[in-house]
């Protein structure tokens, strides 16, 4: 298992496409050259996959239910089928059908991995027929371009389960002590030597599978509508298949959806149960009738919220407050105060004087590998102490950069190419999409944490002169500490 996790995601792309899924590989490639060739596309997707009677019967099957045949006329053929539906729909319900069958066939898996893929696939299957709901009012090539897009989010995943390797076993156990996602995410690495998404984007390249994934995965915070929609489709999948959901991050997500789509959060889960149940039938005409029970519970959109979707504190900067708070550490320097004193004076300077959304001081551990969350005020304050852990020592990140050099970090963009190299996927999911601030806290000429904030819950961007501000309190932090020591 060292060999192959020291070698990443190109090791396990290339294992998966050329020794785990080589038929399903071989198809989307063919597929996705035919798509090229308008002039003989049809008549050789049509000899193709003859030779394949099961793929042909579910491609007939899915092609004459009531979601893509809106006529009375019944096809016969995977040629007349693409006549009727346009090539890109049957192309995509081929590169379904052969995913389905290829993870469904897969052998030697035990019941708890077993269980894992078989719940992905549904909680997949269901995003991408939420997806293609929300795109509703787009053409019919987009649709489906989003439809297999969200369909294929979790391809890394859903082909790792189906090796049915050893490292499944592994990974299985050690998942099944994991408390908080970023443990996950630990573990994942630990034994794939990269992460699930990562892999989805290695496959979805080796295997042509358009630009739309591709995007979804490297760059998830596009505002572009086919990018969103796969973002929250995947997101409300999500959410659907845990047996108790947050209610607030639920309606928080059913409220962007429905903002979407222009109508009212009502309507939203009337047209998802909907789409609910035609997700059961289309699975019943892929042959994956097994998913049906493990497909998301809609029942969770009938509860009634007693948690109301809170707008955020929108916290503007306050220069009467910054200056209030400087002075207060002036005066804590002059008077030695202790150090939890010095950090709740900055932190509230930080929070309601630059005016972040969240803000926290984030220690080192003993052996300096980890910093872990000391104090947190803002919005998800209880969620960031639980889950803002940041692993040091491995690849180099900005937390480390900040601490090595013993310099203020203003990340304007986490998704430029200017800090690209610097972050993990595990460390995007931690901080603001939009930008976030840190600098190190020192004491005796050694940096003991960092001092870090963002805007996460508002979305807004920060500014130099945010940035400025927030140096400052960083820097009348380290003034006070040092004045203790004398």
């Amino acid at each position: 298992m060292q060999e192959s996790t020291l070698r990443g995601a190109d090791y396990w792309t290339q294992r998966i496409s050329e020794q785990e899924m080589p038929a399903l590989c071989s198809t989307v490639k063919t597929l996705e050259r035919l798509a090229k060739d308008d002039v003989s596309s049809l008549a050789i997707l049509g000899q193709s996959v003859m030779h394949d009677n099961a793929l042909t019967s579910r491609i007939l099957r899915v092609a004459n239910s009531v979601t893509y045949n809106k006529g009375s006329t019944q096809v016969t053929t995977v040629s007349k089928a693409a006549v009727v539906l346009g090539f890109d729909a049957i192309k995509n319900i081929c590169i379904t059908a052969k995913l389905l069958s290829s993870l469904l066939e897969s052998e030697g898996l035990s019941e708890s991995v077993y269980q894992r893929l078989i719940s992905l696939m549904a909680k997949s299957f269901q995003a991408a027929m939420f997806t293609k709901m929300l795109m509703q009012d787009y053409d019919d090539e987009l649709q489906e371009e989003v439809f297999i897009a969200s369909l294929l989010y979790h391809l890394g995943e859903s082909a790792f389960w189906s090796t049915g390797s050893t490292e499944t076993l592994v990974l299985d156990s050690k998942l099944n002590q994991c408390e908080s996602s970023l443990e996950r995410d630990q573990a994942v690495r630990a034994v794939l030597g990269t992460s699930f998404k990562q892999l989805s984007a290695g496959i979805a390249r080796n295997w042509g599978l358009g630009s739309i994934l591709i995007m979804s995965l490297s760059q998830p915070d596009e505002r572009t509508p086919e990018i969103r929609s796969i973002f929250l489709a995947n997101k409300l999948s999500d959410l659907l298949s845990q047996p108790l959901p947050s209610m607030l991050e639920l309606s928080k997500r059913l409220k962007q959806t429905a903002d979407i789509l222009d109508i009212e959060v009502d309507e939203l889960k009337g047209r998802m149960i909907s789409c609910h149940k035609a997700t059961a039938l289309m699975a019943e005409a892929y042959g994956a009738k097994v998913l049906v029970d493990y497909l998301p519970d809609v029942k969770h959109l009938l509860i009634e919220h007693q948690v109301e979707v809170q707008q955020p504190v929108i916290r503007g900067s306050n220069p009467l407050e910054q200056l209030r708070c400087l002075r207060a550490l002036t005066q804590c320097a002059l008077k030695k105060s202790d150090f939890n004193q010095v950090l709740s004076i900055a932190l509230k300077g930080v929070l309601q004087g630059v005016g972040v959304d969240r803000c926290a001081v984030l220690l080192l551990t003993p052996n300096r590998k980890v910093l872990q969350p000391r104090i947190v005020l803002g919005d998800g304050a209880a969620e960031m102490k639980k889950n803002f852990s940041i692993e040091l020592g491995g690849t180099k990140n900005l937390f480390q950069e900040s601490i090595q050099f013993k310099s203020a970090l203003f990340v304007d963009n986490p998704h430029s190419a200017k800090w690209r190299l610097y972050m993990d996927d595990a460390l995007r999911s931690l901080v603001s999409p939009t930008g976030f601030m840190l600098a190190p806290l020192i004491m005796n000429h050694t940096v003991i944490g960092v001092l870090f904030a963002d805007r996460d819950s508002s979305g807004r961007r920060l500014s130099e002169e945010d940035f400025l501000g927030f140096s400052h309190f960083a820097e009348l932090s380290n003034v006070c500490f040092s004045a203790t020591m004398n």
